[in-house]
């Protein structure tokens, strides 16, 4: 994620925001800046991303005393992201006048129709209803789900109203599946591993 984004010709500052000291050595390494370690309360389990990446606003814009247009968030958990994606995520709020413009990806076998909730040990329409006997790829519309890898936002969205995506400006940038990793379990992190070494 840094190499790709240390190659972007939108980002004029890439900072890393950690609790962590082995990785904000390793971020050094790979040319990011991290002028702070994350506070303790914005590191725990419960602690979330929005709040996260306004801390690293306030601190920059402290820091410069100035005020950003736009934040580029680049998630780490999603190493296939190419500069491109993150160029046209940025190209694409700035043309646009979105809100936001996030990376999503299109499910291929999870499509909302087919997911299920179980009732006293029955299996129910979780919120749509499926067609009994319907083909995979017969379902429509297409559905697309967050892939947690890039989030272009106006920086009042963020720092105003709270949000990275959501409004009814918000647009997507659709990832191909296999730039569209995103490592939570052991698995994720060995298919990723996997294409990183197919190039």
């Amino acid at each position: 994620s840094i190499i790709e984004a240390l190659k972007s010709k939108y980002i004029n500052r890439y900072i890393v925001s950690t609790d962590d000291k082995e990785i904000k050595d390793i971020a050094l390494k790979y040319g990011a800046e991290v002028p702070f370690l994350r506070p303790k309360e914005l590191a725990s389990d419960t602690a979330t991303s929005l709040d996260a990446i306004k801390h690293a606003i306030q601190f920059v814009e402290k820091e410069e005393d100035t005020t950003y247009d736009f934040v580029v968030e680049i998630m780490c958990t999603n190493p296939l992201k190419t500069v491109e994606d993150i160029d046209c995520c940025t190209k694409k709020l700035i043309d646009t006048g979105a809100d936001s413009v996030i990376a999503v990806h299109k499910l291929e076998d999870h499509h909302p129709l087919r997911i299920k909730k179980i009732v006293n040990d029955k299996i129910v329409d979780f919120c749509l209803s499926e067609k009994p006997e319907s083909r995979r790829q017969d379902l429509k519309p297409d559905a697309y789900v967050r892939s947690g890898s890039i989030y272009a936002v106006k920086r009042d969205e963020l720092m105003i109203h709270n949000r990275r995506y959501g409004t009814n400006n918000s647009r997507p940038h659709i990832l191909p599946p296999e730039r569209a990793v995103n490592v939570d379990t052991e698995i994720d992190f060995m298919i990723a591993e996997k294409l990183i070494e197919k190039g």
